[in-house]
Formats: C-alpha cells, structure tokens, sequence
C-alpha cells in the first residue's frame, strides 16, 4: 500500500519483485536430466539461493575511498569499519571492533549503524536498536573520539532509560549531537558533554523531532529535526495527536493474559493529528513557531527544511485532499510565511521531494509532475522563474547526484524502458542534451550510489536471471573499476535448476490501454497442453511487479509455481508505480480496485485469445497487501474468471486503511457518488461484493499488523459466513504485515499457499 507495505508485498509475494532480461520473444531453456529441483525447504528455511548484499557503504570525503561493515576477525559476532580505496586492494581498518568495547565490558557494542563527523574525527555508533513499529529506530549512541580512541555513552541523565534516543546526529560544526527522547528535543555538547533539554511540552499526545505513525508510513519520514547549517537552531516538527482515535492490538499468546498495544491511527475519514514548524534556539531553549496561513488545522507538512541558509526554513503544505502543495519560506526569527511556489494537480500528488538548494541559495531543483511527467525542475527563489531540466515524455525515478561545480545533475529513470532503470545526466542551466550513462550491456535494473565528487559509484545491477552484482564503476565512462560482490554462487546454482520459459509482453486492458505484463512457463512446456494459470498481483499505486530486475530474493518462488506444472504471470494494471507518466497513474483517483479489477481481467481475456495453452477453467491468483484486495476484487468482481485465491493480508473495506493513502487516491469518504449509485468508498471495497464468491478463498492475516489491521479480515469473514460462503482461513498470531516474524512461518505460509493451489486447480 505504502513505501513499507511495498517493501513487504516483494519480500512475502514473491519474496522478490518479478522481472528479468527483456525479451520480446521467450526464453527458452531445455530441461536437463541432471536439473535439480527446487524445493521450499531449500528456499525458505536453509536458505540455499540468498544472495549476498553489499550493506551500508559511506563514501569519504576524499572521494576515492568509502567505509563499509565487515565481520571482525578478532570478535565473533561483531563488525571491524573498513576503509577501502575504490581503485586497488588497498584496505585498513579504521575502526577495530576492539575499539567499540565499553569500559568494564568483554563484548564490542554490536553497530547497528553509524556516521562520521566532517572531518572523520569522531563516530556516531548506533546500537542496541529496538523496534518501533516497522524500524529499529530507538536504541543507545556512543561516540568515539578517532585521536584519543576515548569511548562515551551520550544521554546519560539521571532519567535515562536504555535504549530510549532516536535519531542522534552531528550539528554541522561538529561540536554537538542532537537526538530524541521521550518526546522531546536535546542536545549535548561533545566538549563536556552537558545535556540541555530544548523542549519540553512533549508528552503521550504532542510529538516533538519524530512522528506519528501515518507520517511515518505515508510520507516516508522517520526524524523530525534538521540542524540549522550555523548550528545554533534546530527546525522540527510538532504532532499534537490528541483529537486522532487509538486502535488497539490485542496479543494473547505471550503471557498468561493478553496484552494490549495502542497508538493514534486516523483511519480514513476521521481527524488527523495537527502539524507545525517550530525553531528552536540552543542558546535560549526558546521556541518560534512557524505562522503558516491556513483556513484550519487540517493539512499536512511532508517536508521541511533550512532554505539554504540559517534564516529562512522551506516547508511544503499540503491540504488534505493532497492535491495541492504550497511551498513557505518562514523567516524563523519573526515566524512570517512567504508562499513561493506552488505544486497542484486536479487528481492528487502521490510522493514529495526535499528541494536542492543551488547557486548560494538563488535557486532549487523540485521534483515535480506539473507537465504530467515527473521532471526536475530549476525554479528561483521567489519562485518566478520555473525551467525543465528533463524534458521529454518519460519518468524520473531519482536524482541520484548533483554536481553544482560541473552543472551537471545525475538521475535515474526509465526513459529507455519502463521495466528497466538506467543512470542519465543532463546539465543544471538546462541547455544540455540527456546523455544516457549506463551502457546497454547492462539491461535491466540499475542503481547508485555516487561519491561526493561525481568521479565514482556504487552500482548495484541485476535483471530477472542474473543476482545482484556489485561494482564500483568510474563516471561518466562507466568502467568497472572494481567488484565488489557478483553472487557467483547463486549464478551457478541457478545453472543447475530447470528454470521456465520466461517472457515479457503486452496486452490491452479495459479500454485497450496496452499493460504490461510477464508469464513463466514450465521448463517442459508443451504447447499442446493445457496449463492452469496462477496469477501474482498487487495493482495498487504503491508498486510495480513487472520490472526486468531480480529482487529481493529473486524469482525463484515463481520458478518453484513452474516446476509444480503451473504457469505463472503478473500484469501491471493502471494506477501501479510504473513509470509511465501522470496520466497513467491517476486514472484511478477516485477508482481504486474497480479499473485495477478491469484491466486485470482484460489481460487475462487477452492472455488466453493469444495462447491457447492457457485453461481459463483453472485460473488462480495471488497476492499481499494491495495484492490481497486485489486477490479478493477478482474472486468477487470476476467469479466465472478467477477460480482460486489466496488473499494475504488484504483490505476488505478501504474505509478501514489511513488517511493519508485512501484519501490521496479516493477523496474523503462520502462525499462522491459512482455511476453505479455506489460511495465510491463502497465502489472501491471488496466486501461490498462479497456475494459474488464462487470460487475457492484462502485468506491469511497476522493478528499484529499495525498496518493493514486483522481488523478487516474479520469484517470480511463475519460477511463471508452470513452470506453462508465458505472459505478458508489461516491467521498468524503476532506477526505484523510481513508475516515473517516466528521460526518457521514463512515456510508455513508457503507450503500451505502450494498446497492450496495444487488442491484446488490441479496441475498435471
């Protein structure tokens, strides 16, 4: 549903995202007498095909050389910080395990993560994390000083809980850090390490330098403070959350009575949390609020942060609807707001950008759709002056670097192809032609990370068949200058399995709109036959499942659905994250699940006209989150279509998700009425046709997911049985949206989705 709903649709659906080396025609490969199978044992439980990740990498200032974490050779179960020069085998150790062992301690504190001051003087250690919600976003810090190896513990007050600061970071000068606690703001100093308290009006309602959940989810944010470039103010945040009604979880199985878990959820409809900037000075602890013009309280602020200087601050207001997007600039000693820009759409804005400051402060990049393509804009100061810099009827997924000395900006798009991601540059006055740097060896999935003089990146590639490999490549030539890790083992194991016939392709959707879509066929496919088809889906605006990349895990799931004589597809239907302009995302404002539905069953006609292999009679589908409404759409919106289902974690009744996401893409509850006589709201739901099940439902959920709640699957099981349907049901006890948490559940979940779909569509 959102950047973590996501993350959880590729890890638990196909414990990947699908996609591969793009082909027009199918990729053929022969079954041979020494393939080896794959089985679930193997893939989720000894975990025989992971593939190795590269982790955090922080690129040094020099340029030429970055910092990773590698496995102590001294202490078991720890990590060593190593700095390696990108263009040798040149390597040390800058920060020894050893060298992270407390005073009285025997064990290295476990890092978690951790950032260097400018100078590398001093490191930021994050450790003992503990888990909020989604993130481990609250644990301990400790500095430790590079000159004198000197370790400190930071936040020791009399008050101090373990485990209770958030978001510790250096100011710019690097005299001080700044971090969250219980609500408030604090500072220390690294000179005597006095700590000074700069709010304290925070309490169980009211917010200070973090957020609520919903911020959280919805607009991607996690701390709510920004250091003043000056480092003698601190900009944040401040949720009041006390008008926002509490949803409850209830866990039974972890003690001899039931625990209770609470916290403010706006469910669609109801009234959000209220927002504002405040600016506190360290000296004082004194506080300016921003005086933000608005006719209420009921808006939201995605974004904000210093203007390029450490008297003004940049904040973007948005109005509920989230179709209109006023860009302030707040003088922060008097608090008065100046609108400089606007963004607005007539449909809604989906995601929201930090601008990039250029030029001294004279100008900004802002990410924007207004031509109905998402483009880097070159907008001044005052807002008058407003310049495309990617022009052209293609997409932007990210600006990955800008180099203001070179006038040059780097970003990612799918420009080429929309299944695929290259790296692209153009120049910062907007007279330059878009280059293409990624070379065409390279097809697929690209990703970087640059260093801080444009000279060298990080690349991680891959495509449908081939793991993710990592280089550090040079710019703009490309050369790989070194690998870092290329998954070798996974490639050559690969090599050792029967793997399906595999295609990329089109068809037309309810209104001959061309989709997108993949289909696997077994590796001994024979056209002669009839197959049943098993269909992966999501469809809603938060994700793309047709994309020539290997994922997460890879698509390996989906190769295990071949080898059990299933063929296996997925289509992109209007409205998902493909890059393919404004346009085609928003044609489901106000329309969630009935076009998705529509065009859904479209490709599936279209799929079987083509292919006759195809038996319509035995077709079934799958999905989470987003995917498990869509799981649920199709069974009852096209019951003589779809036969099977397995729906995890899905929205039965949308009235019942955030805010933020359902009145982005729908508008407020009961305030718009469909062709049918429907709420749209109602129009947009599962449950409301519920009646119409004629197949067979396996439906999941975890009895813990604070973000699709369990909530709606027992709506919809209540409707199920008055309605005398039958269906089957599995819920996991405490795990969240992910369904992951628990020895053994993922294999669980897996054996039993198989079993289903063998039992009910029969594969030869």
């Amino acid at each position: 549903m959102t950047r973590h709903a996501i993350v959880i649709l590729l890890l638990l659906a196909v414990l990947s995202s699908c996609s591969s080396s793009i082909n027009s025609s199918v990729a053929k490969h022969s079954m041979s007498s020494t393939a080896s199978q794959l089985t679930l044992e193997a893939l989720y439980k000894d975990k025989s095909y992971e593939t190795k990740k590269l982790g955090s990498v922080r690129w040094l200032a020099d340029g030429v050389s970055y910092t990773a974490l590698v496995d102590s050779a001294a202490h078991e179960e720890a990590k060593d910080i190593v700095r390696y020069l990108a263009g040798s085998d040149e390597q040390n150790i800058l920060v020894s395990a050893t060298s992270l062992i407390p005073v009285g301690q025997t064990k290295p504190l476990a890092i978690d993560d951790y950032q260097w001051n400018k100078d590398q003087s001093q490191l930021l250690v994050y450790t003992n994390s503990q888990k909020v919600w989604r993130s481990n976003s609250r644990g301990d810090y400790w500095l430790l000083d590079m000159n004198s190896g000197t370790l400190t513990q930071l936040g020791q007050t009399e008050q101090a809980q373990p485990a209770s600061m958030m978001f510790a970071k250096f100011s710019p000068d690097g005299k001080a850090v700044a971090y969250v606690r219980d609500n408030n703001i604090y500072v220390q100093s690294l000179a005597d390490f006095a700590v000074k308290q700069l709010t304290h009006d925070g309490k169980d309602h009211v917010i200070n330098g973090i957020f609520d959940w919903v911020y959280e989810e919805e607009f991607s944010i996690a701390d709510g403070f920004r250091w003043s470039p000056d480092s003698q103010k601190i900009a944040y945040w401040q949720l009041d959350t006390s008008r926002v009604k509490t949803f409850t979880m209830i866990n039974n199985t972890d003690a001899l009575y039931p625990t209770l878990t609470t916290f403010p959820y706006p469910k669609a409809g109801e009234q959000n949390a209220t927002v504002r900037i405040g600016i506190v000075t360290l000296s004082t602890a004194q506080t300016q609020w921003a005086d933000v013009p608005a006719e209420s309280d009921d808006f939201y602020i995605p974004r904000m942060d210093w203007a390029a200087n450490s008297d003004e601050v940049l904040l973007q207001k948005v109005n509920r609807l989230q179709n209109h997007n006023d860009h302030f600039l707040v003088n922060v000693h008097s608090g008065e707001a100046k609108n400089i820009f606007v963004d607005a759409d007539q449909a809604f804005i989906e995601s929201y950008y930090d601008v990039k400051w250029l030029n001294e402060g004279q100008q900004f990049l802002k990410i924007s759709e207004r031509d109905g393509w998402r483009h880097v804009y070159l907008v001044s100061r005052d807002g008058q002056s407003i310049q495309d810099l990617t022009p052209g009827a293609f997409d932007i997924i990210e600006v990955v670097h800008v180099d203001e000395s070179l006038g040059q900006i780097y970003f990612t798009s799918g420009k080429d192809s929309v299944l695929e991601q290259y790296l692209y540059r153009t120049s910062l006055d907007g007279t330059g032609k878009i280059e293409r740097i990624t070379p065409a060896k390279w097809r697929g999935n690209n990703d970087y990370q640059i260093s801080p003089d444009g000279k060298l990146a990080v690349q991680n590639y891959s495509d449908f068949r081939t793991p993710s490999q990592y280089h550090i490549v040079s710019l703009p030539a490309h050369d790989i200058v070194r690998t870092l890790i290329d998954n070798h083992e996974v490639s050559e194991a690969l090599a050792k399995i029967s793997l399906s016939d595999m295609e990329f392709f089109q068809v037309p959707g309810y209104d001959g709109t061309p989709l997108d879509g993949m289909i696997l066929r077994p590796a001994d496919f024979n056209p002669k036959r009839t197959y049943p088809i098993l269909f992966y889906v999501y469809g809603e605006p938060a994700g793309q499942t047709v994309k020539n990349s290997w994922g997460r895990s890879g698509p390996l799931w989906f190769e295990y659905l071949t080898q059990q004589g299933f063929i296996v597809a997925s289509i992109d239907n209007r409205g998902t994250r493909s890059p393919r302009g404004s346009e085609w995302r928003k044609q489901i404002y106000r329309n969630i699940g009935t076009l998705a539905a529509q065009d859904q069953a479209a490709a599936l006609d279209a799929m079987a006209k083509r292919w006759s292999y195809i038996d319509t009679s035995r077709v079934g589908i799958w999905g989470h989150s987003g995917g498990g409404s869509m799981t649920l759409n199709m069974l009852f919106r096209f019951p003589d279509k779809y036969h099977v289902g397995i729906a995890g974690a899905p929205v039965p009744d949308v009235r019942l998700y955030d805010t933020i996401y359902q009145e982005r893409y729908m508008g407020l509850p009961d305030t718009f009425k469909m062709a049918s006589g429907l709420d749209a709201y109602d129009q947009a739901s599962p449950i409301t046709f519920a009646e119409n099940l004629q197949g067979k439902l396996l439906l999941i959920h975890g009895t813990g997911d604070d973000n699709v709640h369990y909530q709606g699957s027992e709506r919809l099981i209540n409707k199920l049985v008055a309605l005398n349907k039958q269906f089957e049901f599995m819920s996991y006890p405490n795990r969240s949206h992910s369904i992951t948490e628990g020895e053994g559940t993922t294999l669980h979940q897996r054996t039993m989705m198989v079993n289903f779909f063998k039992k009910h569509l029969r594969p030869e």
